[in-house]
């Protein structure tokens, strides 16, 4: 049986150019371990969903300069809000079946 293994994701708020309909402002910060993050909107989980999964299990996007970090923005063109990802740690899961 083999472990999984997952990275703990910190999600910060970076940039907010417009007024968050949810009131997110610069520095809010969401942890995301196994389950979606309390107080985010669908909109905006859905769109750093793909990339909290690709840093989760030890992924990394070429054009960050840093491995361990991704930058991804809010669906909502007119309320501009940039999350900053960032993998945490390593920890163990149960086996896999």
């Amino acid at each position: 049986m083999t472990k999984i293994r997952y990275h703990t994701i910190k999600v910060t708020v970076d940039s907010v150019v417009g007024k968050c309909p949810l009131g997110n402002k610069k520095g809010r910060e969401f942890i995301i371990k196994g389950t979606t993050p309390a107080g985010m909107c669908m909109g905006a989980f859905g769109s750093i969903y793909s990339a909290v999964q690709v840093l989760k299990y030890g992924g990394c996007f070429p054009w960050e300069d840093d491995p361990d970090i991704a930058y991804i923005n809010c669906p909502d063109h007119i309320n501009r809000v940039v999350y900053k990802l960032e993998r945490l740690k390593e920890e163990d899961d149960d086996e896999c079946s």
